[in-house]
């Protein structure tokens, strides 16, 4: 069985897979952060791109974006805490923490992540860095 990277339990086929492939749009705000997350773990850069908000995309860097991937060993995803974001809702937030190694140096990444529905299709925004200096993001 092929597990998903975004830790939940599903076969990635049948989870961030298919969303990845494009078989299945995400269904809510949470999807689409666990999808980038595993488009992050496959290298999946192009997805990364398409998932932004069409008015986010102006600075997205491929070539940057696939060296951060690559050099990462992916360690694992936990959601935090959902607003909004459902099937029905246009907005929602999703705070979450990846933890990743680089060069043998382990990271968290703590965010309150924005994301929008537009035309039916759920698409990141942008993100405020969660720091224990700054809880609020």
């Amino acid at each position: 069985m092929n597990l998903c990277p975004c830790l939940s339990g599903k076969e990635y086929d049948a989870c961030c897979g298919a969303i990845i492939s494009g078989r299945q749009a995400a269904p809510t705000a949470e999807a689409l952060m666990r999808s980038r997350y595993s488009a992050f773990v496959k290298s999946e850069i192009n997805y990364l791109k398409d998932s932004l908000h069409p008015d986010s995309r102006a600075d997205f860097d491929p070539v940057s974006t696939k060296d951060w991937a690559d050099s990462s060993e992916w360690l694992g995803l936990k959601i935090i805490n959902t607003s909004g974001g459902g099937e029905n809702d246009q907005e929602g937030t999703v705070e979450f923490l990846t933890l990743f190694r680089i060069e043998n140096v382990a990271y968290e990444h703590h965010e309150l992540g924005e994301f929008k529905r537009l035309n039916g299709i759920w698409y990141y925004v942008d993100g405020k860095v969660i720091t224990p200096d700054n809880p609020q993001g």
